[in-house]
């Protein structure tokens, strides 16, 4: 018998998951003693059971990975059978590696707690760069789904033709070239070169029409949003007919969000973090994954 729960982050795509999986959801409850210890209390029977946990790691990464441990460890003590995290969004996966003498490698040290505290993971789009796979750093079953297919079929739907896909820098590009791949349309990669700390420019690597064409710049996180932003300045000094930012994790920090409006006609990300610019929904992605035998 399979429960769902959630923490603080992703309660609306937990309900909307229990709902199509005609199971229980209950929200664990957290808050803090008057001297700042977690307090974590399960709510409901857990025992016998498999939980899932559903919990994206935005907002408040640090508090997440916390909570996430305590309740795992809660339920395993209640007797739960088995502790799955569907976590939409992965954070901790940029700093995977020591690039300056005496760094924690984030990555690394998220994934040993997670491997000793749940049975399995499954995530979206994780941000891999050097290290490539999840199995590199995960010991326990860690499972990654894409949304690539879910993008190209909004866009299609929303965009009925002058379509062009950039990605706005070269680790975006893996986005943009199988989302237009699978739409039908061109795309190119902005590069970046760094002149001085504030003066960079920017050079479209591969030449495509962007004149009078409905332009939409994928990216699998927005975060400050200022690289998008550059990106829609080129193609506005290209003569785009409208620009569209979709991003897979909407992190929005910095006031990222207030700053991309007046460059963008609109933004758009998938539900992985809760935000008024979710239009696109991971949830049918997700129940392909858990109907299967978890």
């Amino acid at each position: 018998m399979v429960i769902i729960t959630s923490i603080n982050n992703s309660n609306k795509l937990a309900k909307k998951l229990a709902k199509e999986l005609n199971c229980e959801y209950f929200k664990t409850e957290v808050s803090e003693f008057p001297d700042k210890d977690l307090y974590l209390k399960i709510k409901e029977k857990v025992k016998g059971k498999k939980l899932i946990i559903v919990e994206s790691f935005q907002p408040n990464p640090n508090k997440t990975l916390l909570n996430i441990i305590f309740t795992s460890q809660t339920a395993k003590d209640l007797g739960a059978k088995k502790v799955i995290l569907f976590c939409p969004y992965l954070a901790f996966m940029r700093q995977d590696k020591r690039f300056n003498p005496g760094e924690a490698i984030n990555a690394k040290i998220m994934s040993k707690l997670l491997n000793e505290n749940i049975d399995k993971i499954i995530t979206v789009d994780p941000h891999l760069h050097r290290i490539l796979k999840l199995k590199d750093i995960f010991t326990i079953p860690a499972i990654k789904l894409t949304s690539n297919h879910i993008i190209a079929e909004f866009i299609k739907k929303k965009f009925k033709k002058d379509i062009a896909i950039i990605g706005p820098d070269w680790e975006s590009y893996q986005w943009a070239d199988e989302i237009s791949a699978e739409i039908g349309v061109e795309d190119t990669v902005l590069e970046k070169t760094r002149n001085t700390s504030r003066n960079v420019n920017v050079e479209v690597k591969k030449e495509i029409n962007i004149k009078n064409k409905n332009i939409i710049i994928v990216d699998d996180i927005i975060s400050t949003g200022n690289t998008m932003i550059k990106a829609a300045k080129e193609a506005k000094k290209r003569g785009a007919k409208t620009i569209t930012a979709i991003g897979v994790h909407g992190l929005f920090v910095e006031n990222g969000y207030k700053k991309m409006e007046k460059y963008f006609d609109n933004i758009f990300t998938i539900n992985t973090i809760e935000h008024l610019t979710n239009k696109i929904d991971i949830s049918t992605e997700i129940l392909k994954e858990l109907n299967k035998k978890i």
